[in-house]
């Protein structure tokens, strides 16, 4: 058997977005993977249970043995071959497991000995692609001079981003849009994921100087931002961004319930204006304590009657007296309160089109 490929250049390996076969068992991969990788098992998790076992009480030996005694005949030819598949469709891929040991180096061998495929595995595995993006967001983090941009609540920040390529989007890698209502129709990545991926992007910009972040908290939603970053982001110059109320009450209707709405039905078209309606009422029901109770019950009736015209009528305009009120008498008095300790920090203001200019002319710093 020759000596086959092991990659240790992870740089190349998450700027051009390799394809990866990640061996591991599925309750591993849900743990946290990469972004481009597929979960085609060696051992699925029973098979792991049972060999981990083995390994314990009986010695690395045994359990080697039990692994090919549980892998074999039908079972290993569909694996091998679901791999073979992957390399088909990504010829320039690689593979691996958890440290870069056994299970990675004998799906290689067994790559090799069907298909006398070369296909290369990452030396030390996920354990040193993980590590090495943890390192790699401390050192970029440390050598690059971040911009904040914060605002109102529906000013439009994040449109403003959309237009900007020398950012990183944290809501967007978090998949959540960081408030009370800022759950999207789909599920948030784990913290791993979360972490994986805004390394990745922090590598692919490394080059950029100076980057865009949105003013965030220490969390967005269930995920952490990496100590690092709020370090470096809570001293950063801030810019802002302003706009009238007619402005951001049409960013927040098409934000929070015209796209909604539509995401939802698209999921959904039996149940969909139910787990749209949900959204909504859960979401109120969070604040529900900051409100206070009188509060909460006026905008709930102003929810209920909303809810009932759009489902009957397709008529959305109920919305606009929920989404002002929310506006102006719960996260105006929050952000001005927040905003008035980092005054120090502000180095320019102004509209959609001028923050667009200013933040342009900084790429590079």
């Amino acid at each position: 058997m020759p000596n086959l490929t092991q990659i240790s250049d992870f740089t190349h390996l998450f700027v051009s977005n390799t394809p990866l076969i990640d061996t591991r068992a599925p309750i591993e991969f849900a743990q946290g993977a990469f972004p481009h990788a597929q979960n085609l098992v060696l051992m699925s998790d029973e098979e792991r249970r049972l060999i981990g076992t083995c390994y314990k009480r009986q010695g690395q030996e045994k359990a080697i043995a039990l692994g090919h005694k549980l892998v074999q005949g039908d079972i290993k030819e569909k694996r091998i071959t679901a791999w073979l598949d992957f390399i088909k469709h990504n010829p320039d891929g690689a593979l691996y497991c958890f440290r870069g040991g056994l299970r990675s180096q004998i799906s290689q061998q067994w790559i090799y000995e069907v298909s006398n495929t070369n296909y290369p595995r990452i030396k030390g595995g996920y354990k040193a692609l993980r590590r090495f993006l943890i390192d790699e967001t401390n050192r970029i983090m440390h050598n690059m001079t971040p911009i904040v941009i914060g605002g109102k609540t529906g000013c439009g920040k994040t449109l403003l981003l959309d237009q900007i390529t020398h950012k990183i989007d944290l809501e967007g890698l978090a998949n959540h849009r960081g408030s009370a209502f800022g759950n999207t129709t789909t599920s948030q990545p784990t913290q791993i994921d979360f972490e994986n991926a805004l390394a990745i992007q922090l590598i692919k910009r490394q080059k950029n100087t100076c980057l865009i972040f949105e003013d965030e908290g220490s969390n967005i939603g269930t995920v952490h931002i990496p100590d690092c970053i709020q370090t470096k982001v809570k001293q950063a110059d801030l810019v802002l961004l302003e706009a009238s109320i007619e402005e951001r009450l049409i960013v927040s209707m098409n934000a929070y319930v015209i796209n909604m709405h539509r995401d939802f039905i698209a999921q959904d078209r039996v149940n969909g204006f139910d787990h749209f309606s949900n959204y909504w009422l859960r979401s109120l029901e969070k604040i529900q304590k900051r409100l206070g109770l009188e509060r909460y019950k006026a905008l709930l009736k102003m929810l209920n009657n909303a809810l009932s015209y759009y489902q009957q009528q397709g008529d959305s305009s109920h919305f606009y007296p929920v989404v002002e009120t929310l506006l102006v008498d719960y996260y105006d008095p929050m952000y001005n309160y927040q905003i008035h300790k980092k005054m120090d920090r502000v180095v320019f203001k102004g509209n959609a089109n001028e923050v667009l200019a200013y933040l342009k002319s900084k790429n590079p710093c």
